[in-house]
């Protein structure tokens, strides 16, 4: 490393302190109690989408085309709703190492980025407020 360094070397013979390292080190290692916990809240932030049908930045959806508007039959106001299937499939996976949040169906994908005459609506991601509460739970959990 190029620059002015220097090295401090300390050793802990106090056995608080090292059960508290130990801890955190047990912590750093395997994050799938965080990633659950947190897991959780952005999972449910992800289904409010449904509720108020924006994207993760605050967006409102596009709207649904007049023709598929004047034959659709169920939840004629509710875009990405028409049995509930999307927002009932969405699941979390947490391990020691990642966190995802999604959908099993393939038609997912398609309302997520779009594709040909179907607009991009998304509903994955992270809002502002999402990334806050982020934030927040991983300075609780490595404040614990």
């Amino acid at each position: 490393m190029a620059g002015a360094q220097s090295a401090l070397d300390i050793t802990l013979n106090d056995a608080e302190i090292q059960a508290e390292l130990k801890q955190l080190a047990a912590k750093l290692n395997d994050l799938t109690p965080f990633f659950r916990d947190v897991g959780e809240t952005l999972l449910n932030a992800t289904r409010d989408r449904f509720r108020r049908q924006t994207a993760p930045d605050g967006s409102p959806w596009a709207a649904l085309s007049p023709a598929y508007a004047a034959r659709k039959k169920r939840n004629r106001t509710k875009i990405l709703t028409l049995y509930g299937h999307l927002r009932g499939t969405l699941v979390k996976q947490a391990d020691q190492d990642s966190l995802r949040i999604g959908t099993p169906l393939v038609y997912g994908a398609t309302h997520q980025f779009g594709r040909g005459a179907i607009p991009a609506r998304p509903f994955l991601g992270l809002s502002t407020d999402d990334r806050q509460a982020l934030l927040d739970a991983l300075n609780d959990y490595l404040t614990k």
